[in-house]
């Protein structure tokens, strides 16, 4: 199967993932800031330059491509697209700046017409693509297209590319009121790339000087060359990573390789880090919600990629938050840059054309995270106080200079903060901490420590903690849950004693922490924290596979990690019996680096073991290296293994780890087709 926008040879996920577990989490307000180095914080974007002449796409691009949620199945036809234009509409996305409804691969046959003509699919598209782009223009929005910079398409299909063809195509797209052209770079010959994606944009331009429709022109070559360099007067827009799956890890290493391309962006010419998974499933809301803030803050195209004939309303929620998308459109055109980013606590900042910041705070960690930094740390003034708005709550407050928080394992808070005169007018933000207890056995109590901490420059008075948790779940404070008065910095530290059920099954469960308060002019405040326990049961005694047992989280460079077969391709199951160097073996795990499976071991696993190796799944492709980690210490590693080796084995003694973590990694040669097989992987307990 080929993926749209990958090229031929592989697939390429680059970055690295977190550590930790995987938490479903919802989001903090503000902590107490560190005042950050200056030494620590990313110089300002340089000007972009002007923006191009054509006018076009002074804002990131805002729109639907059907691709992540409908492939090439037949579901993608004239029916969804037309419900997608009316969906914008009736669902306030064309009201919150949605635009483009762009088809991807598929939509044509695999051969042109005696005039060398493109020919829509008359079972998808019945009454043509110009009807289908008649309808969306009606409501008011605008229609994409696809096609690729070679013979084929990147579809294993292979329809028609327009390689050769770059004049007749772009005439007949403008004929049928095409708006936007995805153009990516499957079947390409080997021409040079640049001269490719030249011959088109000369081509839009001619077709525009005939039609007069404007086409914004989407570059879509995997930033293999590094259009970055040299598409500022090609297109409007270059991706600048290969395809996003909808897994965290994905999304992490892609945003990790957009984030240090900054400088380039600018009204008119963006960094594409590709399009949005939010609402696909793959991903916890928490992580949609990062996902949504990142891709905004890094001011990239944001093209819905799930199916919103059935989104959920969270999903909506997320997509259509104004707030956010404010940041993503604002007319200065600056993409966010890293502040800071040691141990997977992540600061980005971007500024705002009113002179504002948009601050997030990135936590790619499976643990809540305490991260910080300042107002004047992100390049705002000296002042008394500033105003601190909240994105996701969408609620006001006044700090005195600090910009933090206790931020939920995979969670981002994200926040625009100004000098604001009438700082006084909003309560003082509070942050919430929560610690301990991140793991748990049913039936055994575990303590946990909460902290409401004032950073506004204000009083917060009459403050009042709880903790919650499922029904059933015994929570019993054992110090004060109420403060008078919290001056500026001071804190209210409760512990809390937690008990889930006896009968409890493991998995995830959310405990809340919430402050009510109330400022000097006696408004009411409350902030709130949504942080996830594990309850868990260690291996039984004696020999255990691995794949017999339950992890507690699993992160994978591409599609899931499998059981008992090698990782495939990227659909669940779709793997095949775990092989390396022709030996093949029947118990397992299949991943893809870079990977990581982390187990709980309760203290009560002395030994594990197993036969690692690159699956021959592959062919002559793909290195990776296999480490194991007990809690937070490396106790057995492989060199880096290539195809071409028989498996390794590895043996490491865990005795007394609570958690143990199974990690891939890319072998140091960036990632390609990084097929990872865990063999035989076992526990002596």
């Amino acid at each position: 199967m080929r993926h749209r926008c990958f090229r031929p040879a592989s697939r390429r996920v680059i970055g690295a993932l977190s550590a930790g577990l995987l938490a479903t989490v919802g989001l903090a307000l503000p902590a107490v800031a560190q005042p950050a180095h200056p030494a620590e914080v990313t110089p300002s974007v340089s000007d972009p330059g002007a923006a191009p002449g054509d006018g076009l796409a002074l804002t990131p691009p805002m729109g639907f491509n059907n691709w992540n949620s409908t492939n090439c199945r037949a579901e993608f036809n004239e029916a969804m697209v037309k419900g997608i234009a009316d969906i914008f509409v009736d669902k306030g996305l064309k009201d919150a700046g949605y635009q483009y409804v762009n088809l991807d691969d598929c939509w044509a046959l695999p051969e042109r017409d005696a005039n060398g003509k493109l020919v829509p699919d008359p079972d998808r598209f019945p009454n043509g693509i110009k009807a289908v782009a008649d309808y969306v223009h009606s409501k008011g929005l605008k229609i994409g297209i696809y096609t690729s910079a070679g013979t084929k398409t990147c579809n294993s299909a292979g329809f028609p590319g327009a390689l050769g063809h770059e004049e007749s195509d772009a005439q007949q797209f403008a004929d049928w009121g095409i708006d936007y052209l995805k153009y990516d770079n499957c079947n390409n010959q080997g021409v040079d790339a640049k001269q490719r994606y030249r011959t088109m944009r000369d081509a839009l331009k001619a077709a525009t000087e005939t039609t007069g429709r404007p086409i914004v022109y989407s570059i879509c070559e995997w930033g293999e060359n590094k259009p970055w360099e040299w598409a500022g007067d090609v297109g409007q827009l270059w991706r600048t990573t290969g395809d996003i799956s909808d897994n965290w890890g994905s999304m992490l290493s892609i945003a990790k390789q957009n984030l240090p391309l900054a400088r380039y962006a600018g009204p008119g010419r963006w960094n594409d880090p590709d399009m949005l998974e939010v609402g696909n499933g793959g991903m916890t809301d928490t992580e949609y919600r990062s996902h949504f803030s990142l891709w905004s803050i890094m001011a990239a195209p944001l093209l819905i990629g799930s199916d919103l004939r059935e989104a959920s309303a969270e999903t909506y929620e997320i997509l259509g938050n104004r707030d956010v998308i404010a940041v993503d459109q604002d007319p200065l055109g600056k993409q966010g840059t890293v502040v800071s980013s040691e141990g997977g606590r992540w600061v980005i900042a971007k500024e705002m054309s009113d002179g504002s910041r948009a601050v997030a705070l990135f936590n790619e960690t499976g643990q809540p995270q305490h991260i910080a930094t300042s107002a004047t740390g992100v390049g705002l003034p000296r002042a008394t106080a500033y105003r601190l708005r909240d994105l996701w709550s969408h609620k006001d407050y006044n700090t005195a200079g600090a910009i933090s928080a206790t931020v939920p394992a995979h969670g981002t808070a994200l926040y625009r903060v100004s000098a604001d005169t009438r700082w006084a007018s909003y309560p003082p933000a509070a942050e919430l901490g929560l610690d301990g207890a991140v793991l748990t056995e049913a039936g055994t109590a575990a303590q946990v420590d909460t902290a409401v901490t004032d950073l506004g420059r204000t009083p917060a008075q009459q403050v009042a903690v709880r903790l919650t948790g499922p029904d059933g779940w015994r929570i019993k404070a054992t110090s004060p849950t109420r403060a008078a008065s919290l001056p500026t910095g001071s804190k209210l530290a409760t512990r809390w004693q937690v008990t889930a059920p006896t009968g409890a099954k493991p998995g995830p469960y959310d405990l809340t922490v919430s402050a009510d308060y109330r400022s000097p002019g006696g408004d009411k405040a409350t902030a709130r924290l949504v942080s996830a326990v594990h309850v868990v049961v260690a291996p039984p005694s004696g020999n255990s596979y691995a794949s017999d047992l339950p992890w507690l989280s699993a992160l994978n460079g591409w599609g899931p990690v499998e059981k008992d077969t090698s990782v495939g391709e990227d659909q669940a199951g779709d793997g095949h019996p775990l092989t390396i160097d022709g030996t093949t073996y029947a118990k397992g795990l299949g991943v893809h680096a870079p990977s990581e499976v982390t187990y709980y071991t309760g203290g009560r696993c002395s030994r594990f073991t197993a036969r690692v190796g690159v699956d021959d799944e592959q062919g002559s492709e793909g290195s990776a290296g296999f480490e194991v980690w007990a809690d937070d210490a490396r106790v057995a590693s492989s060199k880096t293994l290539t195809n071409a080796d028989p498996a390794a084995a590895l043996d490491a003694a865990i005795d007394g780890a609570k958690t143990v973590r199974l990690v891939v990694t890319d072998g140091g040669d960036g990632v390609t087709s990084d097929h990872g097989d865990w063999a035989e992987a076992a526990f002596t307990c």
